[in-house]
């Protein structure tokens, strides 16, 4: 019986096909709109947690205020120096601080030209390694700068592939940066972070004496006591450079910052954004439901005689609240699994042009089963709510009134 009433329910919305897929272009697109905002929301969500996930939480970054977009300190117009470098190196739980630079500099081989970033490490050995550790950097191929390799340089992924210059540049070959050759002893494991694999790691003293920089550093990674929490390290870092400079609270114009603090400040945003995002989506989803209302109400009037004749031969009332309550679920229940496939297909296509902009797996757009479970089931019953009262109605329609017509 169960059978009988679905394949008649399915007859019904054959019969009526252009109606029924205006009907579900509310459902569908709401649907869409779902799986595509929240899909790339989290990819959006790990990138931003990848750019993080690349300092340690025990490592504190100061620099000073920035102009723009970049790697931090490379937009920064008033360089932090020397004097900076001892008061936080005086700071109660500071471990060890190393100074960075971070500049953007020409690169030429193969008669081609890039501009990229390219960051410093220390030549004491300790620093060196608080770079390597809190940047999470390892060498794929070669392998990492080390202590006296002064003419030497270690690129990440990107640099290296032969779309850049029509070439790959592989460990051993020579690249000219700011009209200087440095030989390549090491290409760099690719990472979450486009900073990882878009960098020229070079020693500090061969970045100062090619850009002829003087008593300026960019920013200053300071390692925290494992015994010490890094926030009260952090604010003891900002009450003494503040005191230094004479500045009030609020008007500093420096930064002290720990990677959760920036990842949580960046996962309340992007949470927020998610959920404008979805509450768009789900008014698109009550027009659907509205419209699926709607389609109802108006195949209860146009098939009143029919409604009247299966109540003649013996149709109980729910067997015809049944029929058009599966009408009303197919409806939902298609629609969404259209809206789910267009909805991921975006997801992935968005992801794809931006891992293709940025030359790096950024964005990795993972379709989730539970949220697509989710959305058919909830446009199914977005579906059955809507169908309810129609169905009721057509359920309750007396037969000689019906065959009236």
């Amino acid at each position: 019986m169960l059978t009988d009433f679905f394949k008649l329910a399915l007859n019904n919305l054959r019969r009526r096909k252009l109606r029924s897929w205006l009907t579900m272009l509310g459902i569908f697109i709401g649907i869409a709109a779902v799986i595509a905002l929240i899909s790339l929301g989290q990819g959006l969500r790990d990138a931003v947690t990848g750019q993080f996930a690349s300092l340690g939480t025990e490592y504190l970054t100061i620099q000073n205020a920035g102009t723009g977009f970049g790697p931090p300190g490379s937009t920064v117009v008033e360089k932090l120096n020397d004097h900076d470098l001892k008061i936080v190196e005086g700071v109660r739980g500071i471990k060890e601080v190393v100074p960075r630079l971070i500049r953007i500099v020409k690169i030429e081989y193969n008669n081609a030209v890039s501009f990229n970033y390219v960051g410093d490490v220390s030549e004491d050995k300790i620093k060196m390694n608080i770079v390597y550790s809190s940047g999470n950097l390892e060498a794929e191929k070669g392998r990492l700068l080390e202590i006296g390799d002064k003419g030497k340089v270690v690129i990440g992924q990107n640099i290296a592939k032969k779309e850049n210059f029509g070439k790959e540049i592989d460990v051993g070959k020579k690249i000219n940066i700011q009209g200087k050759d440095f030989e390549v002893v090491g290409i760099l494991k690719k990472g979450s972070s486009f900073q990882v694999n878009d960098v020229i790691v070079m020693l500090n003293s061969d970045l100062e004496n090619l850009l002829g920089i003087d008593n300026e550093i960019d920013l200053i990674v300071a390692k925290v006591e494992d015994t010490e929490d890094p926030v009260a390290v952090s604010d003891r870092i900002e009450r003494a450079l503040r005191n230094d400079r004479n500045e009030k609270i609020g008007e500093e114009d420096f930064s002290v910052q720990t990677p959760l603090e920036a990842l949580s400040a960046v996962n309340q945003v992007l949470t927020a954004i998610n959920v404008v995002v979805v509450g768009i989506a789900m008014i698109s989803l009550l027009v659907g439901g509205i419209g699926i209302a709607n389609t109802m109400y108006t195949s209860v009037l146009e098939r009143k005689k029919e409604i009247g004749t299966m109540k003649a031969i013996g149709a109980k009332n729910s067997s015809i609240l049944l029929i058009f309550l599966i009408e009303a679920g197919f409806l939902g229940l298609v629609g969404g699994i259209i809206g789910v496939i267009i909805g991921g297909g975006a997801a992935l296509a968005v992801g794809a042009i931006a891992n293709s902009f940025f030359g790096s797996e950024i964005i990795n757009v993972n379709l989730s089963i539970p949220l697509i479970i989710f959305a058919v089931g909830f446009s199914f019953l977005i579906g059955i709510i809507s169908g309810i009262v129609p169905s009721y109605q057509a359920s309750k329609l007396k037969p000689v009134d019906a065959l009236r017509g």
